[in-house]
């Protein structure tokens, strides 16, 4: 029976120990494949660290170069406030030439009224002249009829007087009274020619005013002729020059509203780029709060294994503690054997042989079963253990692959910095294309300005030498006229000046804008690698406390390896004493003195506990 016993206690500890032996190997193999994992995963972390230091270091770069361009801008930016401020000085100087001009303008415009109301006058007194002249000549044709009448009758009455004489009838009557006629036709014939040299003297007269009137008058038509063919010429060389400037100034407008029109496609194109970066920027951050949350789970989870992970460390402690309980048991059962040996070997007697064999196999068996149970507990608390060992296995794998993840969210990141970096630069060029083109334009208007302004001048000194020569009420009307429209096209070429001042200041704001829209990708761009920073940091820390927890792992593995060989060398050695004692001497009848022996072989047994 005992035999028997033994057998099948052989045999369960041989299916124990090739089950043993089978779960160390899957066990060894699972902790082999798990190193290897966390290596591999080890070195990718170790390359993505090194890789992201570089990254950091290029951008760091990246960024004292962007400190430099800003600071640049930033003096380029006072260069053209300062060409502002003198713009607006020359503006300023403009408007008071502008006002200047304008009380000259009405200065030349009373004078020119002034001439007018003496042309009115003198042609009043031209047309008075020749009303008079019209006057004398109708006066003068009378006079002249008058005369030929009173010489045709001065004829008639000689006619009838040579009659008289001729008839000589009734000569004392008619003497008398043709003497008598004689005498009234000869006073009204002196009396008309009185009157025919006064009329012929007031007609000379007439008519050398009116000689002198028309001989001034042609001059002065020949003169009028001359200066109003000059002043058409010089009009007319004006007016193709003045053409020609307005041609040239709606080309340069065409042109500033094809450079405001590509400037304003320009701004809607960056706008729109803007806003893609805004809405990356949301899914970025969007993606870095669930890179957090991830993140603050796996410290959870971190957290969660480092507390099974010392929950382990525990029941290895118990284990270990069992163990050593074991192992001080079984020394004490190794002393009792080796003293029983030599009390056997002293020259005892059978019968005490006999009872001390009972004793220690009484003992024996009970010790056996009690270390039966403890190995069958201890199997049991270390299949547990390996079961808590493959859960670990499991969250280390679970852990790995949210690494993995990590590492995939994080070189998205990159990625999207990256997309992000340049996108930034490219705003910053636009922005230098958009400051440069604004300077240029500026340059343009200010040589322009200054070449109108010069032009204007120029003309206004034309125009006051002109109105200075100018007599006719109509060439000052169309002077007036002309300088209305130089006016008007000084306040237009104002207007635009003041337009394009307003433009550049649009544009100084908007690339403000574009600078406060750079600082603030900046500053976002930083607070994500801060971020970055930080989540790297929350790896490396996780890694290490993986390696820690491999590192225990291995420990457990390696305590729990040589507590199973202690235990197999234990029972082993446990077995072959037992073995040893039931091949020893057969039963014998039981000497007298047997009693000191026995209370000296239960005494260590007593106290082994104990120690």
């Amino acid at each position: 029976m005992e035999e028997d016993r033994n057998s099948l206690m052989e045999q369960l500890e041989e299916e124990t120990e090739a089950k043993r032996a089978l779960e160390r190997e899957d066990q060894s193999k699972d902790l082999s494949w798990t190193v290897e994992l966390l290596e591999e995963g080890k070195k990718r972390l170790q390359r993505e660290l090194e890789a992201a230091n570089s990254e950091y270091d290029e951008k760091a770069s990246a960024y004292d170069k962007l400190e430099k361009s800003r600071s640049r801008l930033q003096q380029e930016l006072e260069d053209v406030l300062m060409d502002l401020d003198s713009q607006r000085q020359l503006v300023s100087n403009l408007e008071k030439k502008q006002k200047k001009f304008d009380q000259m303008l009405a200065e030349e415009r009373a004078v020119s009224c002034k001439f007018a109301e003496e042309r009115d006058r003198a042609e009043a007194e031209a047309r008075e002249k020749e009303t008079r002249v019209l006057a004398l000549a109708r006066a003068l044709e009378d006079s002249q009829r008058a005369l030929e009448e009173a010489e045709k009758t001065m004829k008639a009455l000689r006619a009838e007087m040579e009659d008289l004489i001729s008839s000589k009838d009734d000569v004392g009557k008619s003497v008398h009274d043709l003497e008598k006629a004689k005498r009234g036709l000869e006073a009204i014939i002196e009396e008309m020619r009185t009157q025919m040299e006064e009329l012929e003297d007031e007609l000379q007269v007439a008519e050398d005013a009116k000689l002198r009137l028309e001989v001034n008058s042609q001059a002065l038509k020949a003169q009028h002729d001359r200066e109003l063919q000059a002043h058409d010429e010089m009009g007319e060389e004006k007016r193709k020059q003045l053409l020609k400037q307005v041609r040239e100034l709606e080309m340069e407008l065409e042109e500033e509203r094809k450079q405001r029109g590509q400037a304003s496609a320009m701004k809607k194109k960056l706008e729109g780029e803007l806003k893609d970066i805004e809405d990356q920027l949301e899914a970025t951050n969007r993606g870095r709060d669930e890179a957090i949350k991830q993140l603050r789970k796996i410290q959870g989870q971190v957290k969660d294994l480092q507390r099974e992970l010392e929950d382990s460390r525990a029941a290895q402690k118990d284990v270990l503690a069992s163990a050593r309980e074991t192992e001080r048991r079984s020394k004490a059962m190794e002393a009792d054997i080796i003293q029983l040996h030599e009390v056997r070997s002293s020259g005892a007697s059978e019968h005490f042989n006999f009872k001390v064999k009972a004793c220690c196999q009484s003992m024996m068996s009970d010790e056996k079963r009690r270390l039966e149970t403890k190995i069958s507990q201890l199997e049991e608390e270390l299949e547990e253990e390996q079961a808590n060992v493959e859960s670990l296995n499991d969250r280390l794998r679970k852990s790995q692959q949210l690494l993995e993840q990590l590492g995939a969210e994080l070189a998205a990141e990159r990625a999207s910095s990256q997309s992000r970096e340049g996108s930034k630069q490219q705003l910053e060029k636009q922005n230098r294309e958009l400051k440069a083109k604004l300077q240029e334009t500026e340059g343009q208007s200010r040589s322009k300005l200054k070449s109108s302004i010069a032009a204007l001048e120029a003309k206004l000194r034309e125009v006051e030498e002109q109105l200075e020569i100018e007599s006719r009420y109509k060439e000052r009307q169309t002077n007036a006229k002309n300088l209305r429209q130089k006016e008007k096209k000084l306040k237009d070429l104002t207007i635009q000046m003041e337009d394009e001042r307003k433009q550049a200041q649009q544009y100084k704001d908007q690339a403000e804008k574009g600078n406060m829209r750079v600082k603030q990708l900046k500053h976002q761009l930083e607070e994500m690698e801060e971020e970055a920073q930080r989540v790297a940091a929350a790896r490396r820390k996780l890694q290490r406390e993986l390696d820690e927890a491999t590192e225990a792992n291995d420990t457990l593995n390696r305590e729990m390896a040589s507590l199973r060989t202690k235990l197999r060398y234990r029972r082993s050695t446990i077995k072959e004493n037992s073995v040893e004692l039931q091949e020893e001497e057969p039963l014998s009848p039981s000497p007298p003195a047997c009693t000191p022996p026995l209370e000296a072989c239960e005494e260590p047994y007593a106290c082994s506990p104990d120690e």
